[in-house]
């Protein structure tokens, strides 16, 4: 069976230029504050060649969320399963690292997820889906982190670690759109030492 021929690398390359425009792009300014023209000229491509290559701008917001949900992942993995660390203090690991990143682009970037998550009211359903598959994607690595830290005895049996883990995406995200108004890393301070304290509460010698 004849297979489809690869795509010449400079025509992937400008397409993956897009996506990586996209991602810083649409998480600054959001979906509706971006125009194609603008993408297009930050990449150093035609106008034309955006519609070749993903045929609409809510298809690309997709394949720019995969993107993003992907590289995310990643970092997560990284992150929260060292195991080098014990399992509760690399959730500090992973909130003191992103506080540093916001940081590094003064406040200006935050999540892309959360941020199309405001503009929900006015984006295309299939928008909405990849949106809250990423989140839960993410969810369910803070939970296996915390079911970890409950098979090693830091946390009570009890602990819910699914509710946990969605209690930590909601505030977080919270924070991270606090951070961006406020130009300050003190949201971030705020829930990741509020859940800290929540998680301590949950041992078995607490109190």
């Amino acid at each position: 069976m004849a297979t489809e021929p690869k795509a010449p690398k400079k025509l992937t390359s400008r397409r993956m230029e897009l996506i990586r425009i996209g991602v810083a792009t649409l998480t600054e300014k959001g979906f509706h504050n971006t125009s194609i023209d603008e993408l297009a000229l930050a990449a150093g491509v035609p106008k034309g060649s955006f519609a070749y290559y993903f045929g609409s701008k809510d298809t690309f917001t997709v394949e720019v969320i995969e993107t993003y949900g992907q590289y995310f992942v990643k970092k997560l993995d990284r992150i929260l399963t060292d195991q080098a660390v014990k399992p509760l203090e690399r959730l500090a690991v992973f909130t003191e690292e992103a506080a540093r990143g916001m940081e590094k682009y003064s406040f200006r970037r935050g999540c892309l997820v959360g941020s199309l998550a405001q503009e929900l009211g006015a984006l295309d359903d299939r928008i909405r889906s990849v949106l809250l598959e990423t989140l839960q994607t993410w969810q369910g690595r803070i939970r296996t982190c915390l079911d970890e830290a409950k098979a090693a005895g830091d946390l009570m049996p009890e602990a819910n670690t699914p509710e946990l883990a969605r209690l930590f995406w909601y505030t977080w995200e919270g924070a991270v759109l606090a951070a961006k108004l406020e130009k300050s890393r003190a949201p971030l301070d705020i829930v990741s030492e509020s859940f800290q304290r929540q998680l301590a509460s949950l041992a078995p010698n607490a109190g």
